[in-house]
């Protein structure tokens, strides 16, 4: 019985080799606006809404929207049902334990969701109030 040795490969040429993948992180944020009796409400999001975490001195950017129309465009809420979107943004430091959900803008109306408990997913649901 021949034993055939197992090629020796330096460690240098195993890393060259391995393929570069640059993980992008990403932070999702599904909210919900509550129901209203009202048949003419309109929301919207500004491209001015951030992830912050105060502590780290920290600002995630919102990157993309889904189900909510960006400033200066409005979306309509239908009357009597809760309605939900989605914000993604660009990822939280590793050393993030808790963020604020706050919209930035040059006028009164603007949210500010304060102490969103930092999870494994990075995956999150909010209402907006």
């Amino acid at each position: 019985m021949t034993t055939i040795a197992k090629p020796i490969i330096s460690q240098d040429l195993l890393e060259a080799l391995q393929p570069k993948v640059a993980v992008e992180k990403q932070v999702i944020v599904h909210c919900c606006f509550p129901a209203t009796a009202s048949s003419d409400m309109l929301i919207r999001i500004w491209p001015s809404t951030f992830l912050v975490d105060e502590s780290l001195g920290h600002k995630s950017t919102l990157i993309h929207h889904e189900n909510i129309s960006l400033f200066p465009y409005w979306t309509e809420v239908p009357p009597m049902k809760d309605y939900w979107f989605t914000l993604i943004f660009s990822g939280l430091p590793k050393e993030c334990t808790s963020f604020d959900l706050k919209e930035v803008i040059p006028q009164e109306g603007g949210f500010w969701i304060k102490d969103i408990k930092r999870n494994g997913t990075d995956v999150y649901k909010v209402k907006i109030e």
